[in-house]
C-alpha cells in the first residue's frame, strides 16, 4: 500500500522547499518498477484564497486542516512564512497531532522552526537554514542544532538544511525506506547529482 505523503502549505512559504520533495516521492520508482509507493498531495490551513508562496505562486492545496488524510510522511517547507507560522496555534497542533501517527516528519529549511514549536525537537539533533541556526537553537534549547550536515535522521523526526538540502533529505528518505536502487533511479530521473551523506 502506498504511504501518504502530506506536504504543508502557508503563506510565505520557499517555493523549492516544498516542491523539491513533493516532486521526489511523486516520481519515485514509477519507471523501475511500474509502482506507486508514494501518494503526494497538499494541505493548508485553508483552501481560499490560495496560498502564496514567496516567490508568488499560488497553490490551492488538495486538503485543509479539518479534513486532511493521516500523513505517513509530513512534509514541513520553511520560508519566511514559517517564522510566522510557528505562532499560528491551528499549524503547531495539526504538526502535533499529524506527528502522533506518522511513520516520518521530515522538515526542509527553517520547516524545522515549526517542528521545534510542536515540540518534536526536544531531546535530539537537527538543522535548518544556514541563517536560522541560531534561531532554531534559541527556540528549543533541548535540540542539538547541527551546523554542517545536508541532512539529520532521528528516527521519527529528519531534519534538512536550507531549500536545495530537501533534495537530498527526501531521496535519503526514498533510500531508507525502499532502497538504494530506488533512490538513485529518483536521482537519475531528476537528473540531480546526488551524493549520500555517509
Amino acid at each position: 500500500m502506498a504511504r501518504t505523503v502530506l506536504v504543508v502549505l502557508f503563506d510565505d512559504v520557499d517555493t523549492l522547499d516544498f516542491c523539491g520533495p513533493l516532486e521526489v516521492f511523486s516520481i519515485t520508482g514509477q519507471r523501475a518498477t511500474g509502482l506507486v509507493p508514494f501518494t503526494v498531495t497538499t494541505v493548508a490551513e485553508r483552501a481560499s484564497p490560495p496560498v502564496t508562496t514567496r516567490s508568488g505562486l499560488g497553490i490551492i492545496p488538495y486538503y485543509t486542516f479539518t479534513n486532511a488524510p493521516q500523513a505517513d510522511l509530513l512534509v514541513i517547507p520553511g520560508g519566511l512564512g514559517a517564522r510566522h507560522e510557528r505562532n499560528n496555534p491551528a499549524m503547531i497542533n495539526f504538526i502535533r497531532q499529524q506527528a502522533q501517527s506518522a511513520e516520518l516528519v521530515f522538515s526542509v529549511c527553517t520547516g524545522a522552526l515549526l517542528v521545534g514549536a510542536a515540540g518534536l525537537l526536544k531531546g535530539l539533533k537537527a538543522t535548518t537554514h544556514a541563517s536560522a541556526l541560531k534561531e532554531l537553537a534559541a527556540s528549543v534549547p533541548e535540540c542539538e542544532v547541527l551546523d554542517g550536515p545536508r541532512y539529520v535522521d532521528n528516527g521519527q523526526v529528519v531534519t534538512s538544511a536550507g531549500i536545495t538540502a530537501g533534495l537530498d533529505a527526501a531521496l535519503y528518505i526514498v533510500q531508507r525506506l525502499l532502497g538504494a536502487d530506488t533512490a538513485r533511479e529518483t536521482a537519475r530521473h531528476l537528473e540531480y547529482r546526488w551524493q549520500p551523506e555517509e
